[in-house]
């Protein structure tokens, strides 16, 4: 003889299968939700690209603009201000040792001539992506007199792990001083 259903027992079946259902509802709602967010910030980033992405044409990045072998290394702006421009290349980084000043804000421009570059200055928080074409700008500030590595930490090729420079970090007033004899200064001259 067939069991019985026990009394109230489809009402706990209809209990479980509303509970499945509004879970099912619910996550039904956080996937459209999930979707709808990508979908709005994929339209808002191609209609919106971001405003400070600078260029530059790795194939002419010797001849001409600010990337010049004498525009790079260190230099005291008109405003006073102290800008560093850098290129990497394979496998080494122009000029290959940075002369900067202590208790400062430094501007780094940096980019690359041919594959993708690390940038990244021991003890310190810079790390940046060189990529060619692209300029990364940002700004650091060295609290003291040091000597740190600039190795490339992306691989580049097989002359990758020979591709370091240096960044030498002096006093402040050095630094000034050694600026008003010249117009770019590095460690090498």
């Amino acid at each position: 003889m067939p069991a019985q259903p026990s009394p109230g027992h489809s009402d706990s079946h209809q209990t479980a299968a509303r509970a499945e259902f509004r879970w099912a509802l619910f996550v039904v709602g956080v996937i459209g939700l999930l979707l709808c967010i990508i979908a709005f910030t994929s339209l808002h980033w191609v209609l919106m690209p971001t405003q400070r992405v600078e260029t530059v044409n790795p194939a002419t990045l010797h001849l001409v603009g600010e990337f010049t072998e004498e525009n790079l290394g260190s230099a005291v702006e008109p405003d006073g201000s102290v800008t560093v421009r850098i290129v990497g290349q394979q496998y080494t980084f122009m000029p290959p040792c940075i002369l900067v000043p202590d208790k400062t804000p430094v501007r780094f421009r940096v980019t690359s001539a041919d594959v993708i570059h690390g940038f990244i200055i021991a003890d310190t928080n810079v790390n940046v992506m060189l990529e060619p074409g692209y300029i990364s700008n940002f700004q650091a500030t060295f609290r003291k007199p040091a000597m740190h590595v600039m190795p490339c930490h992306e691989f580049c090729g097989v002359g990758h792990a020979g591709m370091w420079a240096r960044v030498k970090v002096i006093d402040k007033a050095d630094f000034f001083r050694q600026a008003q004899n010249r117009r770019r200064l590095s460690c090498v001259q």
